[in-house]
């Protein structure tokens, strides 16, 4: 009956170092680049680009001044 307990103590033991292992591989992960800028797509041709080198009107981005000016492509 000892033999059990002791085997049963060393299972939990050993659980919950994995447990605590696993916990702090996922808290070490690399954070996102605080520099980062969002990013918005073309409303015209639908490329992604960074939000501060985008041109927006009426809610809506575009990548460059003539897609701004044609405006958003007809959706199909």
């Amino acid at each position: 009956m000892f033999r059990l307990l002791i085997w049963a103590a060393l299972i939990a033991a050993g659980v919950w170092f994995w447990r605590k292992y696993k916990a702090s591989l996922q808290t070490t992960k690399r954070p996102a680049d605080p520099g980062a800028q969002p990013m918005v797509r073309c409303a015209h041709c639908g490329v992604h680009l960074p939000r501060d080198r985008a041109l927006s009107r009426h809610q809506e981005w575009f990548c460059s001044q003539e897609h701004l000016q044609q405006g958003p492509k007809a959706p199909r």
